[in-house]
């Protein structure tokens, strides 16, 4: 039961090793989002939560008629009881948890979402959407939504921090296992949880972490996502009402995290906590694609103009890392197949001249020249390269040699997106599922003034 007295022997059994003053991680994460007013917030980082706001509902517009979104909705729309939340993109209200579900599906859809850089979750789209879910239901305003969001997101990423690499490596699709930790701590600062019941909701979700790289390429990746925004919103919400968790459930013996990974590194969840804030070390895409690609789709890039054409090709080598190889060296059937793989990425870059949601559609799978491109492409693990490098070598029929290395990919910590940028990739999202961006943007920059974010959440309905 959280909240007793924990003695000597207990603080051994878990092994928790973090600040003096607890005696387990969830408690400690749990005071930290408890305890933290918006007024502790820089400005830096509540500017960069609107970035992820933006980003968010963006990729939401993009994948709002995908055929597996309608699928979902057509499932989930036979139990809906209550209408009290919005589903982004679409004209259907829903009751929270379902729009949870809904919106963190979307926003993961077609692997445009943000990326925590040295986790490589992609934290907002579990954790704000059951924000913005329980948000709605409560009538929250935007401050307070982004406020929990920002927190949860620390959540997420801390706690991911702390089982990487290794809970990666074992195949836990790192987004989903600890988003539904960052997902219960938004929702839980939303309701106004206290130090212990926050405690609790973490514990409860630590029980519904799931998610399989082995899916990474399939829907139920992007159901999983879903899962950890839903599950995380009901963990807060059964602590609510007085539900309990082990109190040692992330870190114990048989805990979430040794059970899910080799070990965990306590100080890397905690250390800095409240000081030094994940959420900056978020990044956001240029490309639709895994991350891991992107060094080489902008080298892919500046070859097109020179090599457009298959015939002008002998051969195209990547030199890379091997988590790039691992991730990326794959035939390609499907759209979502085309998102990880290294060969479709540089293929469609090199004869289109961009990387977008186009270039990762039925028709572009089956362009001949993009095809007969990918062919020409082989992936080669050089361990002179960097994970986030790429070097492309090129053999041209004429007898050339051309070669183009990127160190730092263009959207990287190292050359973010610009606010401009993003503002501009949410403009193409939009367009690509023919939505109207109106005065949304606007809209987004300034959630935190909104006396209720259903203001916001109604203009991004599709009945708006």
């Amino acid at each position: 039961m959280i909240g007793n007295a924990v003695g000597p022997s207990l603080q051994n059994k878990t092994g928790y090793g973090g600040d003096t003053k607890f005696s387990y991680l969830g408690e400690e994460l749990a005071h930290f989002v408890a305890m933290t007013s918006w007024e502790a917030l820089n400005e830096q980082v509540r500017h960069q939560a609107k970035r992820c706001v933006l980003n968010h509902i963006g990729c939401s517009i993009a994948a709002r008629d995908a055929i597996d979104v309608d699928r979902v909705s057509r499932v989930m729309g036979q139990f809906v009881a209550l209408e009290t939340a919005t589903i982004v993109g679409r004209p259907e209200s829903t009751d929270a948890p379902t729009a949870a579900f809904m919106n963190a599906m979307t926003a993961n859809f077609f692997d445009f979402d943000d990326t925590h850089a040295s986790t490589v979750i992609h934290p907002t789209a579990p954790v704000l959407a059951s924000a913005l879910a329980i948000g709605e239901m409560t009538g929250a305003s935007g401050a307070e939504t982004l406020h929990a969001f920002i927190l949860g997101a620390e959540i997420a990423c801390r706690i991911g921090m702390a089982v990487s690499p290794t809970h990666y490596a074992r195949g836990w699709h790192i987004t989903s296992t600890c988003g539904v930790f960052g997902a219960a701590a938004a929702a839980a600062k939303i309701l106004g949880l206290n130090a212990q019941q926050t405690w609790n909701a973490l514990g409860i979700a630590a029980s519904q972490s799931a998610g399989s790289i082995e899916n990474l390429t399939y829907f139920p990746k992007n159901v999983s996502v879903g899962n950890a925004a839903r599950n995380g919103l009901l963990s807060a919400l059964l602590a609510k009402e007085g539900c309990e968790a082990a109190p040692s459930a992330i870190e114990g013996r048989f805990g979430w995290a040794r059970i899910m990974g080799d070990d965990i590194r306590v100080s890397e969840a905690t250390k800095g906590l409240g000081q030094n804030w994940e959420l900056l070390n978020n990044t956001f895409k240029p490309y639709p694609t895994g991350v891991v690609f992107h060094s080489a789709i902008d080298a892919s890039l500046s070859l097109h103009g020179q090599i457009n054409v298959p015939e002008a090709v002998t051969e195209i080598v990547l030199l890379g890392h091997q988590l790039l190889a691992d991730r990326g060296d794959r035939v390609v059937l499907t759209p979502a197949d085309a998102r990880v793989s290294a060969q479709h990425c540089i293929a469609s870059s090199v004869v289109r001249g961009s990387c977008t949601l186009n270039e990762f559609t039925d028709t572009a799978l089956t362009d001949p020249m993009i095809s007969a491109m990918r062919e020409k492409i082989r992936v080669k693990v050089d361990s002179d390269v960097p994970l986030g490098a790429a070097v492309l070598r090129v053999s041209l029929t004429d007898g050339q040699q051309l070669e183009v290395r990127r160190d730092v990919a263009h959207g990287s910590l190292g050359q973010p997106l610009s606010d401009g940028e993003l503002v501009e990739k949410f403009v193409r999202n939009c367009e690509f599922s023919a939505w109207d961006t109106g005065d949304l943007p606007s809209e987004i920059w300034n959630i935190d003034r909104q006396s209720d974010i259903a203001v916001l959440l109604r203009l991004c309905r599709a009945d708006r």
